[in-house]
Parts: C-alpha cells; structure tokens; sequence
C-alpha cells in the first residue's frame, strides 16, 4: 500500500490527515473515512491508533482516509462538534474529488464522538453510501447542564482539543452545536442505506441504552452487534473491527 498526506480547508482552518491507498490494483477502489473520538486523557497501551486500522482496511482493498478534526492533531482550531461536521464534509468531499475514489462505494466509519458525527454527515449527504457507528452517544444529555458542559471544556483544555483562550466565544452556542448534531434527531434518515450500529455492554463512557435507543429509531432499516464484554474503545476489539470488515466487504 502506499501512504500519502493529505489536508483540506474547513472554515479557514487546516486539517490535515493521511490516505492510505491500495496497490494491488489501479481501481477505482471503495473508500473508507475512519472518524476518531474525542480524546481520552490517557492513550491505552494496547491502542496504536488508527493507522494500523487504516493499514488493515487499505489491505482487504478499501482506500482509507484518516484526519484529525479541528483541534486534534495536527490540525488547526479548537474542538466544536457542528465544526467536526463541517471538518467531515469538506473532507468527504476532497476523497468524492479523487480520481481512484469509486463514488458509489464511499462509507463512514466513526467511534464515539465521531461517530455521532458521521451520523450527522451521513443523514445529510447522500454521497455517503453506507455508515458504522462504534459506541455513537444517542444525545449529549450529560453536556446539559452549565455545570456539565464547564466540566467538558475542562477536560477539552487538558487534552489539547481547545487551545484558545477565549474559546468558545459562547458557552451558549457551544451547547447549541451538540444539541444540533445530536445523533438520535438524525439517525433515520440514512436507512435505506446500510447501517451497522456496534456498541461494548461494558461501555462506561456512552452506556449501552445509547444502542438501544438509537436503534429504536431504525429498527429493520439496520443492524445492531453488540459485543460482550467490550469497552468504549472498540477500535482496539478484534470482534468489532472483524465485524465491520466483514459487513464492509459485503457492500464493497
């Protein structure tokens, strides 16, 4: 496989990711976008990220796209969930660009927060041919509250996700944005595409009624696999990524 970067502009900020591209063949290839959560505070030890996920989807054929989101990374700003989104869809309109990019095979893959993003993009775009969703919040609910949503920009400052200073500008547009992506408000309309939805019953940050609800809103337009015994990390779970290769591979 061959790696290359990549970078694209999303409201005047610089986000910069790698595409992984498949050289067994000149395709075009089906594309995959891999969307990262928010940050932990601690990387586990077992966790090589996502480019050894990139790595082994490019392997089974699929050109792979990973980026960090605003604030993450190495790319610019400062950590907004409705600028996530717009950060995906200046993304997934760059790879629909590209020339090896089979445009009727192009599906999102999130974890968690991004996740809830790509739900969000997908039920927006129809360019999006089908969507995994590992661990997806249904809302934001915990982020309600003044006291909740101080706690989180805490925790965004102490993992670098918000630089700035006087960022945000409003507490109350920041609040605004989760309320606006929130995944349960959009998650029917991707259905009649694919749709799998993964989640960990032991998940002890997104809960496993998360699932359960959203899958409420789809049932018999989707699919749920919940995997036992599983965390919040499902990137680093073999039976969920071998779950999401396979079903992958059937539509590709």
């Amino acid at each position: 496989m061959e790696k290359e970067p990549i970078s694209w502009k999303s409201d005047g900020l610089t986000i910069r990711g790698e595409v992984y591209l498949p050289t067994h063949s000149r395709g075009p290839f089906p594309a995959l976008i891999l969307c990262h959560g928010i940050p932990a505070k601690i990387k586990g030890a077992d966790d090589r990220g996502y480019p050894l996920l990139a790595e082994r989807f490019c392997g089974e054929g699929f050109l792979v796209l990973i980026f960090n989101f605003r604030g993450a990374g190495l790319s610019e700003g400062d950590f907004d969930i409705l600028g996530w989104a717009r950060d995906l869809e200046k993304g997934l309109n760059t790879l629909y660009l590209r020339p090896e990019v089979n445009r009727e095979r192009i599906f999102l893959m999130g974890f968690s927060g991004g996740a809830a993003v790509s739900i969000y993009v997908a039920a927006r775009h129809r360019e999006v041919s089908a969507v995994i969703s590992c661990a997806s919040p249904a809302d934001f609910r915990d982020l309600s509250t003044a006291k909740g949503l101080e706690d989180f920009l805490t925790h965004a400052r102490e993992v670098g996700i918000v630089k700035s200073a006087g960022f945000p500008q409003s507490m109350e547009g920041w609040k605004k944005s989760f309320k606006t992506v929130k995944p349960i408000d959009w998650i029917d309309r991707i259905p009649p595409r694919p749709l799998l939805l993964i989640h960990g019953t032991r998940d002890d940050v997104v809960g496993i009624r998360h699932a359960h609800r959203l899958y409420e809103k789809v049932k018999g337009k989707a699919e749920l696999v919940v995997i036992e015994g599983a965390g919040h990390r499902l990137r680093v779970e073999e039976k969920a990524m071998e779950k999401a290769l396979d079903w992958l591979k059937q539509l590709a």
